[in-house]
């Protein structure tokens, strides 16, 4: 697999995702706003200017993007003590907790028909390739970075 064949399948997971989701909360955010709060998730205490260069979207719209999240409940922000003008970004404290809580749509029969699966077994074994796929992000994120460079850095990862 190369870098390119990767990136097409993370859009295509990315898809399917969005497909397997509940009809209600994000799934119906616009695009842009589902990307900059997955942004938000992956950088948290992150400014307003760090969002848009990340995202490329100008800052008009990140910033109305997370003026209405943060009053939805959704983010958090606060003053940046190092430099007082700008504005950190985080989630919520309480958005895992109600991710959870929320009722989960299988992704089962969604992945089954993407790829043409009857067989459950199959099916079983997709899913299963996926979950150790996301466990294993999951733990890299918790490791500790070195050289202060965030996520990954100076990793193919």
């Amino acid at each position: 697999m190369n870098g390119i064949e990767l990136y097409i399948l993370g859009r295509r997971l990315m898809k399917l995702g969005q497909e397997a989701m509940p009809r209600a909360g994000f799934r119906r955010l616009p695009s842009s706003v589902q990307t900059i709060l997955i942004d938000i998730s992956e950088h948290p205490d992150s400014s307003i200017s760090q969002i848009v260069a990340r995202t490329g979207f100008p800052q008009s719209l990140v910033s109305a993007a997370v003026a209405r999240l943060r009053d939805g409940g959704a983010l958090q922000t606060a003053v940046d003590p190092a430099d007082r003008r700008r504005t950190l970004v985080r989630m919520s404290a309480d958005i895992p907790a109600r991710m959870a809580q929320a009722p989960a749509d299988p992704v089962g029969p969604v992945l089954a028909a993407a790829l043409g699966i009857d067989e459950p077994a199959e099916l079983a074994e997709v899913v299963s390739m996926l979950t150790v796929l996301a466990e294993r992000f999951a733990a890299a994120a918790q490791r500790p970075t070195h050289g202060g460079a965030g996520h990954g850095a100076g990793k193919d990862n």
